[in-house]
């Protein structure tokens, strides 16, 4: 074309998904695939209960389900959710202040195209991708980011953060994935009201990814937006798709809190709005769904019964990868992810895995040359040589070489085996490249 339309970032990968790609050729193959890649609990065997189904058929024969929601969303679905937060006695908000979006990925992508090209969001590293492929499509320019620290058990350097923050005047707002992904990590109510005061003291508003925050386990507790934010300006984000689990309803909103204080601060909420405005409204059949099915009596037992199961997964994985040479491995306590790290030197270009199939080992070194991350090296080995998908952590934006997996499968004797054929993998690829 006669002239260079596409924004830069427009070549950023999303390995949670591109890597698919890779594990279809190989089940083409013969390969037994274990995706853990990507954190669709529907794909890896959880199905909604009867009587949450039952509830969602209630509402398809409403024929108000099949009509336009207002702009930010169904008047009583934002009325129930304003009471939710409103009850735990920490900031107030009414339904006037929350909107809703088609899922998560869209309330994030219109939130950071909101801000101006000059201004940033300083997000934690490793970072999820939706978030880091927001924030360089809005800006053309890598993230700004403060460090979670595997020798620290993931906890946020918030030395770091403060110190950013004071020397870079482009950062208008910080964002906090709690519980976090891709590591797991289960934010103190310590940590996150130093980040508060980090924003009030510099003038910044908050993101709070809040997605899993009502996934915590191994004892772990941790506060939401609405109760340490204070006066503060910022946004939590929120969606169906991880609790009910219903992630191809496409039902996400964010929580505005303190508009009112801030006029620059609502002129960007009133942004964002107006871009929801020309989509006219969000799908409207799972917005009705919400009270429904989160005031149900069975709701709450659910979500207990699920996070038992996740934190019984945690433990496996843990107790399994926690003596594994070479590596570094936190337990997982909120959310379903795990991340492991390598250590430092330990990967290079000239490790592999045997690959028994000639097929896929013609495929998978085929893949692998040339200049590529040594974790991604790793997870495609990994992938041809056991049919484990992972996700290489270098792809959440950090140079931490590593990967995730997933906590998601039913199976316990499963994921188990999985584990262990994994840390047996792991040992053995490291040490190849010394025969």
């Amino acid at each position: 074309m006669r002239y260079d339309l596409a924004k830069s970032g427009n070549g950023l990968t999303y390995e949670i998904r591109n890597i698919v790609g890779v594990a279809n050729k190989l089940m083409e193959a013969g390969v037994d695939v274990y995706f853990e890649n990507i954190g669709d609990p529907v794909v890896k065997g959880e199905e909604l209960p009867l009587w949450m189904r039952e509830e969602i058929a209630k509402i398809v024969m409403d024929n108000d389900a099949y009509a336009y929601s207002p702009t930010k969303g169904v008047v009583e679905t934002r009325e129930f959710l304003a009471e939710q937060v409103n009850s735990r006695g920490g900031a107030q908000i009414d339904k006037e202040d929350i909107i809703f979006f088609n899922g998560l990925g869209d309330a994030i992508a219109r939130s950071y195209s909101s801000i101006r090209v000059d201004a940033r969001i300083i997000m934690p590293e490793p970072t999820y991708s939706t978030h880091l492929l927001a924030e360089v499509l809005h800006a053309s320019f890598p993230p700004n980011t403060y460090q979670m620290n595997p020798y620290n058990g993931w906890a946020p350097d918030l030395n770091e953060l403060e110190s950013k923050v004071r020397s870079y005047n482009s950062i208008v707002g910080i964002l906090v994935i709690n519980p976090d992904n891709p590591t797991g990590y289960v934010h103190s109510e310590e940590s996150l009201r130093e980040i508060v005061r980090i924003a009030k003291e510099y003038d910044l508003m908050l993101i709070f990814d809040e997605i899993y925050n009502n996934m915590t386990y191994n004892g772990k507790e941790t506060a939401q937006l609405c109760d340490v934010i204070g006066d503060v300006p910022g946004i939590s984000m929120k969606g169906i798709s991880k609790e009910y689990p219903w992630p191809g309803a496409r039902c996400g909103w964010i929580e505005v809190y303190n508009q009112d204080k801030d006029e620059t601060f609502k002129r960007y909420i009133d942004a964002i709005l107006t871009q929801k405005m020309a989509e006219v409204c969000s799908t409207t059949l799972p917005q009705m769904s919400i009270p429904r099915i989160m005031a149900h009596e069975e709701y709450k037992p659910y979500l207990k019964s699920k996070l038992k199961h996740y934190e019984k997964l945690s433990n496996i994985a843990y107790n399994i990868l926690k003596d594994v040479p070479y590596v570094v491995v936190n337990r997982t306590n909120g959310a379903f992810y795990m991340s492991v790290v390598f250590n430092e030197a330990v990967l290079n270009g000239h490790q592999s895995l045997h690959i028994e199939q000639p097929e896929v080992r013609d495929y998978v070194e085929g893949i692998t040359e040339g200049r590529i991350e040594p974790d991604k090296r790793f997870v495609y080995y990994l992938l041809g040589a056991t049919g484990i998908c992972t996700v290489p952590l270098t792809s959440f934006f950090t140079n931490k070489p590593g990967f995730r997996m997933t906590l998601l499968e039913k199976d316990a004797d499963r994921f188990e085996h999985m584990v262990k054929v994994l840390a047996d993998k792991i040992v053995e690829y490291v040490e190849s490249s010394r025969k």
